[in-house]
């Protein structure tokens, strides 16, 4: 169901049960899923792929062109998954040559005003906070949760199931499962709660904490601890996974927080 003073290009393709709203803007190269709701005064571009059952609310703009001026106009996308909610005056633009989209996952909370530029890729069940900003070429892990008005820097990494203070200023990656505050950015701890909500069962969490003993309060460099996490810790994906992601880092990961503030003293 579409509302006559919406615009709808007649060639974007809108799947069943569709509602668009007065003054919302649909161009010609969108495809948008069954069931999803566009709210008033939504703008979705050439380029947006829209999954099913999404929420898109007021003045988001999804699949603008990026604000990147290597950006020659190339037919790129900005992608979104199934389940995902979009607030008020969210953006998300779509990709360059660099990797030809831009990329939300399925089941993410993308909450007023975030910003998510051209080729980041965003997993599934992924909250952003209001005010989240996420450079280029950014990547975020399946349940992530970054508080408010926390920036990223482009090219950052940052793990699944992470929980990042609010107002932080992201400049190196963080390894998956942890708890991240303070200025400059730094390991408190890793995200026990969040585990237990997502089922995760006491060994396994018991697993990643002496991981991350071995990773930031052994002593020992990166490289040493990733060679001591090897040899002492069992298998597992949850090792493997954290090992892996220190190995491949690019900018390197976060430091971990030596003051004497408490980790629930943070805007988690």
């Amino acid at each position: 169901m579409s509302q006559p003073m919406a615009y709808i290009h007649p060639e974007a393709k809108i799947g069943a049960n569709v509602t668009i709203d007065a003054f919302a803007w649909i161009g010609k190269d969108v495809v948008i899923g069954d069931g999803t709701w566009i709210g008033p005064n939504a703008t979705i571009m050439d380029g947006a792929r829209i999954g099913k059952n999404c929420k898109i609310f007021p003045g988001a703009v999804i699949s603008a062109i990026p604000q990147d001026l290597k950006f020659r106009g190339e037919i790129t996308t900005a992608e979104v998954g199934d389940n995902t909610t979009i607030r008020e005056c969210v953006t998300i633009n779509r990709g360059t040559a660099a990797k030809e989209k831009t990329v939300v996952g399925s089941n993410c909370l993308l909450m007023a005003y975030v910003h998510v530029a051209h080729d980041a890729i965003v997993g599934n069940n992924v909250i952003l906070g209001n005010g989240v900003q996420l450079a280029g070429e950014v990547e975020i892990d399946d349940f992530a949760i970054l508080s408010a008005h926390t920036l990223v820097h482009q090219f950052v990494r940052i793990g699944g199931h992470v929980m990042i203070s609010g107002g932080s200023l992201v400049r190196k990656d963080v390894p998956p499962f942890v708890k991240a505050g303070h200025d400059p950015l730094a390991y408190v701890g890793i995200n026990s709660i969040g585990l237990r909500r997502r089922q995760f069962n006491p060994e396994e969490i018991h697993q990643i904490q002496d991981i991350f003993r071995l990773l930031y309060q052994s002593g020992y460099i990166v490289s040493k601890a990733v060679e001591a996490i090897e040899k002492e810790i069992p298998q597992s994906e949850f090792r493997d996974y954290i090992v892996n992601f220190v190995k491949n880092s690019k900018r390197g990961i976060i430091k971990g927080y030596t003051g004497k503030a408490k980790s629930e003293d943070l805007d988690f």
